[in-house]
Formats: structure tokens, C-alpha cells, sequence
């Protein structure tokens, strides 16, 4: 079962969030990079930058630039794939799970105090 929301409604969601975002002075993602940390908290690993590209449409190099900000942050960490040396794998962290919960609670408290 969906949410209903009119476009109105979650184009005013989504600036709430973001303007949350900017005033607890989370760490500044970009659209892309956010797109890459939820993929790899939503869905399930393992994660590749290889996987990573092709899921988003982007290039390897486009996903190592994100891993590397989003690493500085602890978001996420890279590890070279013991298995198969080519790959690298991207793997969750503590602080990231806790970033993207908050995020997540962030979201659904906006959610709550839209007008009907």
C-alpha cells in the first residue's frame, strides 16, 4: 500500500527534510551520493562499484568520487574483494546504519507535520 500525496505535498516533504538536513548540519550530500549511501543501506550486499555503477548508469570513476567523500565520513569503507582482487567491495558502517536511521526518522517526523 502506498502514500498518497499530491505533487504539491511531497515536493514540500522533500524541502522539509532538506531543510533539516542543512540546519542540524548533517553531512552535505549530494543527490548522487545520497542515491549510492541509501542503495547501499537498502538493499541487500554485496556491494561493487562495479554494481554500484551499473545500477545507478554511472561510471566507476563517479562512484569512487562518491565512496571517497562518503568514506572521509565514515559512511561507508571499501575493501578489495579477497575472492576476486578486481573488485572492490563497499560495505556498511556503524555510523553510516546511524545516519541513514536518522535520516529515515528525519523523514517520517516532516512526513508527520504536513498539512492534510
Amino acid at each position: 500500500m502506498g502514500i498518497v500525496m499530491r505533487p504539491s505535498q511531497s515536493l514540500r516533504l522533500w524541502q522539509q527534510v532538506m531543510l533539516g538536513e542543512v540546519q542540524a548540519d548533517s553531512p552535505d550530500l549530494t543527490m548522487r551520493q545520497m542515491a549510492i549511501l541509501l542503495t547501499i543501506y537498502l538493499d541487500p550486499p554485496p556491494h561493487t562499484v562495479r554494481g554500484l555503477a551499473a545500477k545507478l548508469g554511472v561510471t566507476k570513476p563517479v562512484i569512487t568520487r562518491a565512496l571517497d567523500t562518503m568514506g572521509a565520513l565514515k559512511l561507508v569503507s571499501r575493501h578489495r574483494d579477497q575472492k576476486d582482487r578486481r573488485n572492490v567491495l563497499v560495505k556498511r558502517t556503524v555510523e553510516g546504519a546511524l545516519f541513514v536511521e536518522r535520516f529515515g526518522d528525519v523523514v517520517i517526523d516532516k512526513a508527520a507535520e504536513l498539512p492534510l
